[in-house]
């Protein structure tokens, strides 16, 4: 007989990731909710994402198929950057002979958090088979000034500027 040690903490991380898997069977998984027929509830749909920072860039890359460029939405306000749109169902309500619809459709909105002194009109976007690229420069690093203390004007230390 083997004697395995118990560790509370191994336990707790199991439990989780059980929780996890039940909600994310719940919540994020494609298609329709139920048995997976067409009589199902449909489940929100969020595309997938990439953020990766590539030399000048920060790099967005989301995955939007069967969707146009007519169908999505790109906005730069202040520090966040939303992209949003619909995917539509592409068979019909009233037709039969549909025996399992598991890709799932609906509106769709996702907002980053940008750092500060992202230049908004700089900022490019392209749409090829599918694949949505949004290219954000990196914002330039303030770099500190020297300021000379003489004449008549109030002594100044070194710092970046405001």
């Amino acid at each position: 007989m083997t004697i395995v040690r118990w560790e509370p903490l191994r336990e707790l991380g199991t439990l989780q990731s059980e929780m996890n898997r039940l909600f994310n069977t719940v919540f994020d998984g494609p298609g329709m909710a139920g048995n997976g027929s067409s009589g199902g509830t449909m489940r929100r749909w969020m595309p997938p994402m990439d953020l990766l920072e590539s030399g000048d860039d920060f790099v967005l890359r989301a995955d939007l198929p069967g969707m146009s460029e007519e169908d999505v939405s790109i906005e730069l306000e202040d520090s966040t950057l939303t992209i949003s749109g619909e995917r539509k169902a592409e068979h019909e309500k009233e037709g039969e002979g549909f025996y399992r619809v598991e890709r799932a459709t609906g509106a769709f909105s996702r907002s980053l958090t940008l750092p500060k002194g992202v230049d908004a009109d700089a900022v490019t976007a392209r749409f090829d088979r599918g694949v949505l690229e949004v290219r954000i420069p990196k914002p330039q690093e303030r770099k500190p000034r020297r300021i000379s203390i003489g004449g008549s004007e109030p002594a100044a230390i070194e710092g970046s500027a405001a």
